[in-house]
C-alpha cells in the first residue's frame, strides 16, 4: 500500500471539490496548507507526494528518502528542484492543458471590463444614479467596440491560440508574437515592439523564461498607443510593475487587466495597488469549478499511470 500526502489543498479547493475526488492509492492525508519548516515533517514516510505551489527541494527530498513520485495540482513545476528530483529517481509529472478555455474566458472578461465598464454602471443603477437621470440613456462612463481594434497575442500555445479565435469571432485584427512561426495559421507574426507599437489590446499568454521577464517594460510601453491597454493573466513577473503603475498614472496608457503579480498573494507594497484604470483579480483565472475538476481528473491520472509503470506528463524524464 502506497503512503501519499496532500500538502496544499487549500489550493485546489474552497470545499466545492470533496477530497474524496482525489484517487487514493492508499493511505492519503490532507493538509490545507503547508508552511516551508512544515514540509518535510508532513511528507515524513509518504512515497507519494501531490501539491500546487509548495517548494520541495533537494534538501527535503533529502530528508525524505521515500518519495517517489510527486504530483502537481498546476502546469508550471518551477517549485520543484526538476534535477535534483531525476537524479533521486523521483517522477514528477505536472497537469497538462486544463485550464486553457478559463483563462480565454477571463481574458475577455478584463478586456470587456475595459471596453464595456460593466462594474461601473452596475454601481451607477445600483446607488440610484439613473432614477435622477434626466435622459432614459445614461452614459457618462466612454464605452468602445472590440470589433475592427487590435489584439497583439503574445504567446501562441494553446491559450493564445483560444484568445485568438474569441478575438477573431468579436472581428478584432489578431496579430500574434509567438517564438516559433505557427503552422496552417492566418494572423500576422509580427515582433514583440511592433506588437506593443500596434496593438489596441496586448495580451500575455507566454510562460516565464529569461527572455519573457520583464517583457511588459518602460521602454515598449513607450511605445503603445495612448489609448491602449494590457491584459496579463500568464506570469507576474513577466511585466516591470514599478513601469506599468507609472504608465496608467501619467496617462501614458488606457488601463491594465492583471490576474497575476510579481509577489503572489499581493504585498502592501505592489506598486500597482490603487494605479489609475488598473483591474487586478487574485490569480482567479484557472479556478472555475469545471477547470478544477479537469484539473483533479488529470492529476488522477497521473497518479494511476504512474502506479501501472507508464507515467504520463513527465517532466523530468
Amino acid at each position: 500500500m502506497n503512503k501519499a500526502v496532500v500538502l496544499d489543498w487549500d489550493t485546489v479547493s474552497t470545499g466545492d471539490i470533496a477530497k474524496e475526488e482525489i484517487f487514493s492509492p492508499g493511505e492519503m492525508t490532507f493538509y490545507g496548507l503547508t508552511k516551508p519548516e512544515k514540509t518535510a515533517e508532513r511528507i515524513g514516510d509518504s512515497e507519494i507526494v501531490l501539491c500546487n505551489k509548495v517548494l520541495i527541494t533537494d534538501e527535503i527530498m533529502k530528508a525524505c528518502p521515500n518519495i517517489k513520485y510527486i504530483g502537481l495540482f498546476a502546469t508550471g513545476f518551477n517549485n520543484i528542484d526538476i534535477k535534483a528530483a531525476k537524479d533521486r529517481g523521483i517522477t514528477v509529472c505536472n497537469a497538462g492543458s486544463y485550464s486553457t478555455d478559463a483563462v480565454a474566458q477571463h481574458t475577455f472578461a478584463l478586456i470587456l471590463q475595459h471596453y464595456s465598464k460593466v462594474s461601473m454602471y452596475r454601481e451607477y443603477t445600483e446607488s440610484g444614479k439613473w432614477i435622477t437621470s434626466p435622459t432614459f440613456s445614461a452614459f457618462p462612463y466612454p464605452m468602445y467596440e472590440l470589433a475592427g481594434k487590435t489584439l497583439a497575442v503574445v504567446g501562441f500555445g494553446s491559450i493564445g491560440k483560444a484568445v485568438a479565435k474569441i478575438a477573431d469571432a468579436f472581428g478584432m485584427n489578431v496579430i500574434v508574437n509567438t517564438r516559433t512561426k505557427p503552422e496552417n495559421s492566418r494572423f500576422e507574426v509580427v515582433s514583440i515592439d511592433d506588437a506593443f507599437r500596434r496593438a489596441d489590446i496586448i495580451t500575455f499568454h507566454c510562460p516565464l523564461t529569461e527572455a519573457t521577464k520583464g517583457a511588459i517594460s518602460r521602454e515598449r510601453i513607450a511605445l503603445m498607443k495612448k489609448d491602449a491597454i494590457i491584459i496579463n493573466t500568464s506570469r507576474g513577473p513577466v511585466a516591470d510593475e514599478q513601469a506599468l503603475a507609472d504608465a496608467l498614472n501619467s496617462g501614458k496608457i488606457a488601463g491594465a487587466g492583471l490576474d497575476v503579480l510579481e509577489y503572489e498573494p499581493m504585498r502592501k507594497d505592489c506598486p500597482l495597488i490603487g494605479a489609475k484604470n488598473c483591474i487586478i483579480t487574485p490569480h482567479v483565472a484557472w479556478a472555475p469549478l469545471e477547470t478544477r475538476r479537469r484539473l483533479i481528473g488529470i492529476v488522477n491520472q497521473n497518479i494511476k499511470s504512474f502506479l501501472n509503470g507508464t507515467p504520463e506528463n513527465v517532466v523530468n524524464s
